[in-house]
């Protein structure tokens, strides 16, 4: 009884630990010096239009992006392209895309967080954000 009151605590003690870490990647939590970065990039201004950046490598599969800039300002994010070749791959790019999507229009630049347990994805996704950017730059 000992044993399987020990090993219920300890499965449970690793699923809360599980749960805290994929809340915390998914809330994209930024450090204070990314913060600053964020806070200085808001300023940065670009020409309106639709930006289409260069493929990058993600180990797995290409990650390619197409930005969309209104009011000067980085207003949506599509993945044209994405690791989709093996099914882990497909899991964890549909992860990630949301949550890198959404820190690149708070953060009006290319520095972004890197999602844990995409680091490859989230790697090429800051180097085609930042083509993209390139190219709206005023």
């Amino acid at each position: 009884m000992k044993k399987i009151i020990f090993v219920f605590a300890l499965i449970c003690s690793y699923g809360a630990f599980i749960v805290s870490q994929h809340a915390l990647g998914v809330t994209g939590q930024v450090s204070s010096g990314a913060t600053q970065t964020q806070q200085a990039a808001t300023n940065i201004t670009y020409r309106d239009g639709t930006y289409t950046g260069t493929s990058a490598d993600a180990l797995y599969g290409n990650v390619q992006v197409s930005i969309v800039v209104s009011g000067g300002h980085l207003t949506d994010v599509q993945f044209l392209d994405y690791p989709k070749d093996r099914s882990h791959s497909v899991q964890l790019s549909t992860m990630a895309m949301p949550i890198l999507k959404q820190e690149a229009i708070q953060a009006q630049t290319s520095n972004v967080n890197t999602v844990s347990g995409a680091s490859e994805t989230s790697k090429a996704f800051r180097e085609t954000l930042q083509s993209a950017l390139d190219q709206a730059k005023v």
